[in-house]
Order: C-alpha cells, then sequence, then structure tokens
C-alpha cells in the first residue's frame, strides 16, 4: 500500500518491495492492517464516570472542550479514526471537529449532531436541545444545517440518564413531528438519527423515514417484544440499526435499571435483527459511564460476533458498514486508492478472532502514525 499525504494513492498486493526508494514501515510478523474503526454513536462531552451528568452540568465550556480533546485522543489510540458524535452542549463538537480536521493526527474525524433534539425536560434536555412543535421543529434542524452539523439526532423516546424524563419504553415525539424533522432535514441532504428504545418509537420513527435507529432494543412497560413483523419493517425499510455493544471489562457492569431484567432478551434480539437481514452496525454509546470509556468500540466487535455474527461481518459493522451510515464511505471504512490513509494494524487476524482487533500495534491518521 501506498500513502501520500492524508491519501492512500495505491494498493500492491504482490509484495514486491518499491524500488523507487519509497519509505517501507514494517509493522511485524503477523500484522493484520486494517481501514480505521468507525464508532457510529458515541458522546465525547461525556466523561465516563459514575455520573455523567452531574459532571457535565458542573463543567464549564473550556474545561469540557478539553475534556473532549482527551475523549478523541482516547479514541484514536484504539484504532477509532472515526465518530459520530451524536450528542453535545452548545455545539462544541463541532468546534473540535474544526480543531482536528486542522490536526488529524490529534484525534479522530467528528461527525457532529450537535445537541440533540428532544422535548422540554426530556432524555437529555441538559444537551439545550429542548423543542416542541413542527415550526420549532423545523428551524432547529435549519439551524444544525447553517451551523456545519453531519446529522441530526432526535430523542424519539425517553432515556436512562435523564431524571424526571419519560422512561424509555415511552415516545417522546409522535409520528407528526418525527415526520416534520426527517422531512426539513432530507430536503437539507441531512441524515437523521433517532434515538428509540421503545417498540412505538422504532414504529414511529421506521413510518417517518429515519436514517438510522439509535439502540432499537424494542421495549415495552412489561418487557421487551422483538415484534417479527416489526423487525420486519426494520429490514424492508433500510434504515440502519446502531446497536449499544462494547463494555470495558475492567468494571463492573450495572445495567440501567430498565434494562437490568432484559439484557439477555435484548442481546437475542440483536442477533436476530442481524439474521432477518438489517444493516447492523455498532455504536458503543461511549461517554455515559465507566464501562463506556471512549475507546471500547473494539470490544463491540467481540459482542456482535458472540451473538452469532460472523466475525467480518462484525469488522464490517465498524468499517465499511459504519462508513456508509455516516455518509463517508469511499474515504473511510476500506484499504483502497483514494480513501483517506486512517489505518489499525493489530496483531492477529480479527475475522477469525474479533479478539484481534484488541492487540494493537500501529495507529495512523491521515497518513500519520500516532501509534
Amino acid at each position: 500500500m501506498y500513502v501520500r499525504g492524508e491519501r492512500i494513492v495505491r494498493v500492491d498486493r504482490t509484495g514486491a518491495l518499491p524500488s523507487d526508494g519509497t519509505e517501507v514501515r514494517d509493522l511485524g510478523a503477523r500484522t493484520c492492517l486494517l481501514p480505521g474503526l468507525v464508532d457510529s454513536h458515541v458522546h465525547l462531552a461525556f466523561d465516563a464516570g459514575p455520573d455523567p451528568v452531574a459532571s457535565l452540568a458542573a463543567t464549564g465550556d473550556a474545561d469540557l472542550l478539553a475534556h473532549m480533546r482527551e475523549a478523541a485522543r482516547s479514541a484514536l489510540n484504539a484504532g477509532i479514526t472515526t465518530v459520530r458524535d451524536l450528542g453535545d452542549r452548545g455545539y462544541l463538537s463541532l468546534a473540535l471537529a474544526d480543531e482536528l480536521a486542522r490536526h488529524p493526527e490529534r484525534g479522530p474525524e467528528i461527525l457532529a449532531a450537535g445537541p440533540p433534539l428532544t422535548t422540554p425536560g426530556g432524555h437529555c434536555h441538559f444537551f439545550g436541545g429542548e423543542v416542541e412543535g413542527a415550526e420549532a421543529l423545523r428551524a432547529a434542524v435549519r439551524e444544525r444545517h447553517a451551523r456545519g452539523c453531519a446529522v441530526v439526532k432526535i430523542m424519539a423516546s425517553g432515556g436512562n440518564m435523564t431524571p424526571g424524563s419519560v422512561p424509555p419504553h415511552a415516545s417522546q415525539y409522535g409520528p407528526e413531528d418525527l415526520r416534520v424533522v426527517v422531512e426539513e432535514a432530507h430536503r437539507l441532504g441531512l441524515p437523521v438519527a433517532a434515538h428509540a428504545h421503545g417498540t412505538q418509537a422504532i414504529r414511529d420513527a421506521l413510518d417517518a423515514g429515519v436514517d438510522s435507529l439509535e439502540h432499537a432494543t424494542f421495549l415495552t412497560a412489561d418487557g421487551v417484544d422483538p415484534d417479527p413483523g416489526l423487525i420486519r419493517a426494520v429490514v424492508d425499510s433500510g434504515s440502519f440499526v446502531s446497536l449499544t455493544l462494547g463494555l470495558d471489562p475492567r468494571h463492573a457492569i450495572d445495567p440501567p435499571k430498565a434494562m437490568a431484567a432484559h439484557v439477555d432478551r435484548i442481546l437475542a434480539m440483536m442477533g436476530e435483527l442481524h439474521r432477518a437481514g438489517a444493516k447492523v452496525v455498532v455504536g458503543s454509546d461511549a461517554g455515559i459511564g465507566p464501562v463506556k470509556p471512549h475507546d471500547v468500540l473494539p470490544h463491540g466487535v467481540g459482542d456482535l460476533a458472540r451473538l452469532g455474527v460472523d466475525p467480518l461481518d462484525a469488522l464490517m459493522s465498524v468499517t465499511s458498514l459504519a462508513a456508509r451510515l455516516c455518509r463517508v464511505e469511499g474515504r473511510k471504512g476500506r484499504i483502497a486508492a483514494g480513501a483517506d490513509a486512517d489505518l489499525l494494524a493489530v496483531e492477529g487476524d480479527p475475522a477469525q478472532d474479533p479478539a484481534a482487533v484488541l492487540n494493537v500495534r500501529a495507529v495512523f491518521r491521515a497518513g500519520v502514525r500516532v501509534r
């Protein structure tokens, strides 16, 4: 493979050494070269501590941006060269994205959503994206487009981290509001990512035409209901499903109360989605707790494989398929002429053993070796 500046210019699989004086880098025996990983769901503004919401509230913008730089660097060191940030405060992820575009060796490329759209007092309202009513929703989408966001995030259902908001299985926005957001975003050329735990929220988001379902745990008031008809609708819709996988094994797992009794069923349903033909990617939700540091995505590859997904398909869920979801296919998620020189070298063969993605030998961002 030949790299010039920030791009791959040629891929040579003959094994012949160049005769023109080109610098050659030997990464060692049993090394597998992969495209840099793509994490389709992170929160750089969360600190991966025991109470990230309280930490966020207690941190001013300057210190928060400094923390976000560290989080981004942590992700890059793990071979995560592109992240889709699906919720920050004050559009700080856009500021960091601009900074890293000038110094790509300092962190991954950031595709930012800005503050997610949520109802007054709704899930993650503390990011500042509270909005209701059709005209206000349209205006919020237009603002994100004008600021340079890469995606619009909407909280179709409740969540687990916001005291006083509706529970995860309950919907926050109805189908009409979701359609307004999707129509305006698509008119402006932006995709829409819908946070959707609840079965009804998933159904409404699909009907509205969202581009990705985040989490998609099929929660109801009584548990988990992976209705076969709805799973088929997910597959037929063409929407991506961003499954929340990847846990740091150094920390005890403490699932949210609403999920704790249903973890096994939720995991089984994730495997069902892939077998049914859904476009499944892994979005780590990095930052939301100690088991979710910003370098956790590689663990998600093994998690997906343990659900019965072929290891090569699991790799695609964090490379080429994730790049398609994030609308950076061609540049990201592949090793080919014209692609960004964002690369991860690991020891072993992750197509046979997914745990090999954790054995990092080198990371390159925009052609620069950063680890």
